[in-house]
């Protein structure tokens, strides 16, 4: 993607039409062209060359926009950082991605001073909305007179992919940037262990937009307003910002995932569409409001990942009911969406079929195609793939192979060549010599009328090896006894599917966008 041609476009096309809302604040297309070019040459102006690594420390603001976009038109590398990081986790994730700028703002626990102290190659950091000691500040970089203008050259290494539509990009002087130069490092374990960060390049920074237009029969237009709550320091948050800038769109944007909020703006701005995970659905079905606001202008919504509770989507699509409900599936490292099902399609027990230049497969142990309703490991091999994990040789091998991504998801396809996932490799609990899949043990429970969400996990036992055990969340006012919920799983499940423990909780942890978070829960 030429980021500097798409925003030159679109100030061109769209000029004064609103890119962002914030709040009470609006952004023009041109007005976020004009900020992200300053923002470009304040950055040039402190010695950011492509290929160097700026981080981004921000919650779902503006800025955070602004920044990745003059990141990319200066061909240099992106860094997202979940706002949620403590100071240790993004010490790792500075340290290994050898960060020379960070754009961040003011937060109670994490020292400016403690990070330039630890971190010698970090050379400066921006402050966002306040000036704060040993930090530049994000809007005076952003008012400094530059007189250079921003000239890119996209060099091809791929000519086929032109017709492949994932470069198309004129030729100009100035910097050189490669489509194969990597755009963003996506951390996806924020772990203060060795990190694992996803190396996405200029190239496939057209991949989502593509695969969402295809998905949705290029159904994306200027005219268009969309919703975000999901995290801009992940892919599913990110998609936004292409799209926007892509297809015209006029982007909401939400500091986070608040569900009467999130209704409120659907009927406020008349949105348009979607994609959230599964859980935000069902936090959203599980207002009492839920069902008095006006959800008819929405044309599509999507959810990402095998969901639990497929009649739970039904329910909210009874209440939106010119919109298309779309179930997908992919990750960072293969540039999701990559497999999502028709527009029409009612199917949403499964996640879909892969775009035409994407290449699915189910793969046994032993590397073999297996064959159709086989479960096996999802294997993905295309463009749009990652080319591995940054200072990481050992896990690009072992994930890469043959030119096939070993995603450690476990599904299989039916007949007429639709995804089912079926759970993580590590989602596969081993009863005995039986196999149980946690996502179906799931499934069952949150077919009670009672219950509002439901994970499960396997843990130790000395006589199967392991056993599964459910965390329970019921509805408000609502209770459940131990005996009543196996009487009820026994219509649904074998009897070594059946949790041998139950804990109930007021509710389940979830990571940043939105995930029950199994490892807390492993804990």
């Amino acid at each position: 993607m030429d980021v500097v041609k798409v925003l030159e476009d679109c100030a061109k096309n769209f000029a004064d039409k609103t890119a962002v809302i914030f709040r009470q604040d609006q952004l023009s297309f041109i007005q976020l062209k004009n900020k992200v070019f300053a923002l470009a040459q304040g950055l040039r102006k402190l010695g950011v060359k492509p290929h160097d690594k700026v981080a981004i420390y921000l919650p779902n603001w503006p800025e955070y926009i602004v920044s990745y976009l003059a990141i990319w038109s200066i061909g240099a590398c992106s860094v997202p950082l979940d706002f949620m990081l403590t100071e240790d986790e993004m010490l790792s994730c500075l340290g290994h991605c050898e960060a020379k700028i960070l754009i961040t703002k003011h937060k109670a626990n994490i020292s400016f001073a403690s990070l330039k102290a630890k971190l010698p190659l970090l050379e400066n950091i921006i402050s966002c909305q306040s000036k704060e000691e040993g930090a530049l500040s994000f809007e005076e970089l952003l008012n400094a007179e530059f007189n250079a203008p921003i000239q890119v050259n996209f060099v091809s290494d791929k000519a086929s992919k032109v017709h492949d539509g994932c470069l198309q990009q004129p030729i100009s002087s100035g910097i050189e940037v490669k489509e194969d130069d990597c755009a963003i490092i996506f951390y996806t374990s924020g772990t203060t262990g060795k990190p694992k960060g996803v190396l996405i390049s200029y190239a496939q920074l057209d991949a989502p937009p593509k695969s969402m237009a295809f998905f949705v029969n290029s159904d994306l237009h200027p005219d268009d307003t969309t919703l975000c709550a999901l995290p801009f320091s992940h892919l599913g948050g990110l998609i936004y910002i292409q799209n926007t800038i892509t297809f015209g769109l006029r982007l909401v944007l939400m500091e986070r995932f608040m569900p009467l909020d999130f209704l409120k703006n659907i009927q406020n701005y008349k949105i348009n569409f979607f994609w959230l995970v599964p859980s935000m659905y069902y936090a959203l079905l599980q207002l009492k409001e839920f069902e008095t606001f006006d959800l008819s202008s929405l044309r599509w919504i999507v959810t990402f990942g095998a969901s639990n509770s497929p009649e739970a989507l039904r329910r909210f699509q009874q209440f939106c009911p010119r919109a298309y409900l779309l179930n997908g599936w992919g990750l960072t490292e293969t540039n999701a969406p990559t497999v999502v099902i028709p527009m029409g399609s009612k199917n949403i027990e499964s996640v879909g079929r892969p775009a035409p230049w994407i290449q699915v497969k189910i793969f046994s142990e032993s590397g073999e195609d297996l064959p159709n309703g086989v479960i096996g490991e999802v294997v993905v091999k295309s463009w749009v793939v990652t080319k591995g994990y940054f200072k990481d040789d050992l896990l690009t091998q072992s994930t890469i192979r043959k030119g096939w991504f070993y995603t450690g998801d476990l599904g299989k396809f039916d007949a007429e060549g639709f995804l089912y996932i079926v759970g993580r490799k590590k989602e596969m609990i081993k009863v005995g010599g039986e196999i149980v899949f946690e996502p179906e043990v799931e499934a069952s429970l949150q077919k009670h009328p009672d219950i509002a969400e439901a994970a499960v996990i396997g843990v130790m036992d000395k006589l199967r090896g392991e056993v599964p055990k459910a965390f329970v969340v019921t509805k408000e006012g609502k209770s459940i006894s131990v005996e009543d919920l196996r009487y009820f799983l026994r219509q649904h499940l074998a009897h070594f599917k059946i949790p041998h423990y139950f804990e109930f909780c007021p509710a389940l942890p979830k990571n940043r966008v939105g995930k029950i978070d199994k490892e807390q829960l492993r804990k």
